[in-house]
C-alpha cells in the first residue's frame, strides 16, 4: 500500500503595523518567497477576505459608520472577520494551505480597543467569537515612524502621478498615529510568542530578506533551498 504524501502543516501569517508601512508590498514578497519553496498559499486581508466582508470593509473605510462610535465598528470589524475566518481562512488551514493576511485582529485591538477606547472585555469576547481557536501562527508588525511613513506614501503617490485621498483612518492627526504606532507595539510586546516587531524604515530588498529570516527561523520546512 503506498503511504500517503508527507504534507506540510498550513502556517496562518498575520502583518501588521500603521499606516504606510509597506504591509502590502511585503505581503506580496513573502507570497513569492513561500511559492519558490513549494508552498501552497492564499493572500487575503482585513477588513476583507469576502464577498460580505469587503462589503463591510467598504463601509467603514468610507468613514459611514464612524458617526456610530468606535464600539460599533468593533462589531463591524468581528462581523466581518468571523465570515473571513469561516469563509476562508479556516477551510484553507484544513486542507494545508497557507495563510497570509494584510490585517488581522490586532489592528481591531489597536484601532478600536486602545486608540478607540473600547472596553477589553468587549474586544476580548467579540475576538474569542470570530476567531474560534484561529490564532495567528506568527504575526509580523512592521514599525515606522509615522512621519516617515506619510513622506513615503506622499512620494510614491506623486510618481505614480495619483492624487492624495486617503481613506478615514489616513485623514487623522499625526499624533493618533503615533499612539498607534505604540499600540501596535505594546501588543507586540504583550504577545512575544506570537509577534515580531521589524523595522520598516529600511528599503524594500533588506526588509523582505528580514522577513524571510523570521519566517524560515519560525518554520524549520522552509530552511534550505527552494522546493525544500
Amino acid at each position: 500500500m503506498l503511504e500517503a504524501p508527507n504534507r506540510r502543516q498550513a502556517r496562518f501569517i498575520t502583518f501588521e503595523g500603521g499606516e504606510g508601512v509597506g504591509k502590502s508590498t511585503q505581503v506580496r514578497r513573502l507570497l513569492a518567497n513561500l511559492g519558490r519553496h513549494a508552498v501552497e498559499v492564499v493572500r487575503t486581508r482585513e477588513p476583507g477576505g469576502t464577498p460580505k466582508a469587503e462589503a463591510i470593509r467598504s463601509f467603514i473605510l468610507q468613514g459611514r459608520s464612524e458617526a456610530w462610535g468606535a464600539g460599533a465598528e468593533a462589531v463591524l470589524f468581528a462581523a466581518a472577520r468571523l465570515d473571513h475566518v469561516n469563509e476562508l481562512i479556516a477551510p484553507n488551514l484544513a486542507k494545508g494551505t497557507w495563510v497570509i493576511s494584510d490585517r488581522f485582529c490586532d489592528s481591531t485591538r489597536a484601532y478600536q480597543g486602545l486608540t478607540g477606547g473600547v472596553d477589553d472585555r468587549l474586544i476580548n469576547a467579540l475576538e474569542d467569537l470570530a476567531l474560534d481557536g484561529h490564532t495567528p501562527d506568527l504575526t509580523i508588525v512592521l514599525d515606522m515612524d509615522p512621519e516617515i511613513a506619510f513622506r513615503r506614501v506622499e512620494q510614491r503617490t506623486l510618481e505614480d502621478g495619483l492624487q492624495l485621498t486617503g481613506d478615514r483612518f489616513e485623514k487623522e492627526e499625526l499624533e493618533w498615529h503615533r499612539r498607534l504606532r505604540q499600540n501596535f507595539l505594546d501588543i507586540a510586546g504583550n504577545n512575544p510568542d506570537r509577534c515580531v516587531v521589524i523595522s520598516a524604515e529600511q528599503d524594500e530588498a533588506a526588509l523582505e530578506n528580514a522577513i524571510w529570516s523570521v519566517v524560515s527561523e519560525r518554520f524549520p520546512e522552509l530552511q534550505g533551498g527552494p522546493d525544500a
